[in-house]
């Protein structure tokens, strides 16, 4: 049984030519591993490096390597029948250690781990540097303990994975030989369907690959076979972004899907009922979400449904099986505002909890789908556990959990602050006691884990402040300083951002910008007395992002890019308009869609920045969807190829706006030759065109490991971090 997606994309090939490719002297650098290529970047890291790694470099190193290995961290757990699992690194352990500990253990100051598999063993063992990415287990069929689990592992930290099957109660990999699934390594995701069947998503074996790079079939893979002889049961468009087929194993709710994601924002699924795929009535860009009787939908656009226009951002019910047979009874559960957003939600066992920001602070909201009243709303209850200017998230320890203890409907609770170190809390939800508060509901709850100071915390304070962006829009941004900072334009200022794929930039904790940054002393010979106070960190929440939802995402979409960029420029110039710094003292940093971001104010706004450390980049917004994981990203950025598209693409590709006779800043452009994301080459090619026009003070350095994160350990994280880190400092606090 095969069934084809059909062909909805709106990016479908027109028939038109496509737009011509500006001349590239630089191409050569696309072969990633080539031997030439890669001469190149150990001749640019032995250049970065002389710079970079100084005496106050390893200092900083060695800091920020203690934040990450310090075994004083909180060891967040997901719970399995009666285990609580988690994954481990510190300076033992690099790569890493997968184990589980009971409840009661784990409240003591030192759990007693049981180690079920250490990595660094493995990759001895082996001889391949494994990453480990996470393990899904198969739900035992008899109510027993979950016993075997398939654990992905990338050979280099990268996209791609091998999916193993483990035994936990054996510590052992399953033999291959004996039956055991093992799946090579190729970009995918792999569902247990029941304890011989896996359904596997995959380009391994010549099963074939989309555009982008992902997964184009699903099949059903039963153990002894190869997936080239797995039945087929879905497959999708090439120009379509991946396929995925998953098995839902709760208990009286077993369903099987398929989702046909078209581009990062569309997406079509379909359930498997008597053998044949049944889709899911719904339009493309609305997202759905299934839990036993309910189906969830979330518009990324407004969606009119009988007459009635529910706005973006919603979140609607329907009975799963009512919808399925024709009914639109929907019932509203949350409907967004100017300054509220729906970040996520997680289901107990009777009650549903919304993580919300509101003018990005955090607030979150438990309804109760037992108390209805007359308009058919669920009762909501706000959780009383959200200091201002946090980030605090709450989602359900386990909602299948039917012991005695009522532990169902137990939630774990994450809260953290700029100044504030990460604690970890669990409640228990229930009906309010008091009659006067029908549908209310009441929690309980107490600190589990509280994460230690890697700084002092008291020194300094969190701002929230507003900018005005070209169009007039307000942009909020964090600010964090010293509670004794002086508005004299003097203070080395780190400005931080992303901007896209409605990602949320949230306060957080951080040793590292603790330690890195806000404390920052030195006595190097770039000016000790320039370096008496410590920096600023600032993060700018520009639209692209979700801090207000898709609307504020949509806002900044393809030819309407340029208003991340011009949010973020607001961001700055306000900076320097408020004293808090000026131009030779404030930089910025951003990786991935972050690097674009910061390749954009390095090439559109050079006169607000004294340097720019960018990272893991797209910069070549012409070649982009024929590199790596690029062709997936057309929903967000444009098809270049399609000549009206590059059109306003050329506007904010710095690859291509880099003129001569501009005073540009010290730039640092970073990446890592393991990255199947987004890839080396871009970060390559821009470096390269810097040095040939002669510019100065451009640095460049790629990790030879460690995938799109550009680390794949503690050791390289803490690498990373530093030089970027350094490089900032170097280039802002220093006498000039």
């Amino acid at each position: 049984m095969t069934t084809t997606a059909a062909d909805s994309s709106p990016l479908s090939e027109n028939g038109a030519a496509p737009a011509p490719e500006p001349t590239d002297e630089n191409a050569w650098l696309e072969d990633i591993h080539g031997e030439e290529q890669l001469a190149w970047v150990r001749e640019q890291n032995a250049r970065t490096e002389e710079l970079l790694e100084d005496a106050d470099y390893a200092v900083l190193q060695s800091g920020i390597l203690e934040v990450m290995d310090s075994t004083d961290r909180i060891a967040m757990v997901n719970k399995r029948g009666d285990f609580y699992y988690n994954f481990w690194k510190d300076k033992e352990h690099p790569k890493g250690l997968w184990r589980r500990t009971t409840w009661e253990s784990y409240l003591s100051d030192e759990p007693e781990w049981d180690v079920l598999l250490d990595v660094d063993a493995l990759a001895s063992a082996e001889g391949v540097e494994w990453v480990f990415h996470g393990a899904g287990f198969l739900r035992p069929a008899d109510g027993s303990q979950y016993r075997l689990a398939m654990v992905s592992l990338s050979p280099d930290g990268g996209d791609a994975d091998r999916h193993r099957e483990f035994d936990v109660e054996s510590r052992t990999f399953v033999d291959p030989a004996a039956g055991g699934f093992d799946i090579p390594t190729a970009k995918g995701n792999v569902s247990w369907l029941d304890a011989d069947t896996l359904l596997v998503s995959s380009t391994a074996e010549g099963l074939p690959a989309t555009s982008s790079s992902y997964a184009r079939t699903g099949v059903k893979l039963r153990r002894g076979q190869s997936l080239a002889d797995a039945e087929r049961l879905f497959e999708i468009p090439e120009n379509h972004m991946l396929a995925m087929v998953a098995h839902d194993s709760t208990p009286g709710y077993e369903r099987t899907f398929a989702v046909d994601h078209i581009d990062f924002y569309n997406r079509s699924t379909w359930l498997l009922r008597d053998d044949s795929w049944v889709p899911i009535d719904v339009p493309t860009d609305v997202n759905l979400s299934a839990h036993r009787d309910w189906l969830l939908f979330r518009p990324q656009g407004d969606w009119e449904v009988d007459g009635v226009v529910y706005p973006a951002g919603s979140l609607l019910a329907a009975d799963f099986e009512s919808y399925l047979a024709g009914s639109r009874a929907l019932l509203v559960l949350f409907t967004p505002d100017a300054h509220t957003s729906l970040q996520s939600w997680s289901w107990t066992k009777d009650y549903l909890l919304l993580n919300l920001l509101r003018d990005v602070s955090s607030e979150i909201r438990v309804l109760d789908p037992s108390s209805v009243d007359s308009d058919g709303r669920w009762a909501s209850t706000i959780l009383d556990a959200c200091p201002p200017l946090h980030d605090v998230n709450a989602y359900a320890v386990d909602d299948e959990d039917t012991s005695d203890s009522g532990a169902g409907n137990d939630f774990w609770l994450v809260a953290t602050g700029f100044t504030t170190p990460t604690t970890l809390t669990r409640g228990t939800l229930g009906a309010s006691p008091s009659a006067g508060d029908a549908g209310s509901v009441a929690s309980e709850h107490a600190v589990v884990k509280r994460s230690p100071s890697f700084f002092n915390e008291a020194d300094y304070e969190v701002q929230q402040h507003f900018a005005t962006s070209l169009d007039g829009t307000k942009v909020p941004y964090f600010q964090v300083a010293s509670k004794d900072l002086v508005l004299d334009g003097e203070n080395p200022t780190q400005l931080s951002g992303y901007g896209g794929f409605e990602v949320s930039r949230t306060p957080a904790y951080s040793g590292t910008i603790g330690r890195a940054w806000l404390e920052r002393r030195t006595t190097s010979d770039v000016g000790a007395a320039a370096h008496s106070r410590g920096g600023v960190y600032v993060v700018a929440n520009i639209r692209g992002g979700g801090e207000y939802g898709p609307s504020w995402h949509r806002a900044a979409l393809q030819e309407n890019r340029h208003r991340a960029y011009e949010d973020f420029a607001a961001v700055a110039k306000d900076l320097i308009s408020r004293g808090v710094t000026s131009r030779r003292r404030l930089g910025c940093v951003g990786g991935s869609n972050g690097g674009l971001l910061v390749g954009n104010m390095l090439t559109q706004y050079p006169e607000l920045f004294g340097a720019v450390s960018c990272g893991v980049p797209l910069l070549d917004m012409r070649r982009y969807t024929k590199l790596s994981a690029g062709y997936s990203w057309i929903a967000e950025y444009g098809d270049p190829d399609v000549p009206e598209q590059w059109e306003f693409i050329r506007t904010f590709s710095p690859y291509h706006l880099l003129h001569d006779g501009i005073e540009y800043p010290e730039t640092f452009i970073w990446t890592a030759t393991s990255d199947d994301r987004v890839g080396p080459v871009q970060a390559r090619k821009m470096a390269a065109r810097m040095h040939a026009m002669g510019i100065p003070n451009v640095w460049f350095h790629e990790a030879l490991e460690g995938g799109h994160a550009g680390a794949s350990d503690n050791r390289q994280a803490a690498a990373l971090q530093a030089r970027s880190n350094h490089f900032l400092w170097l280039a802002l606090a220093g006498s000039k």
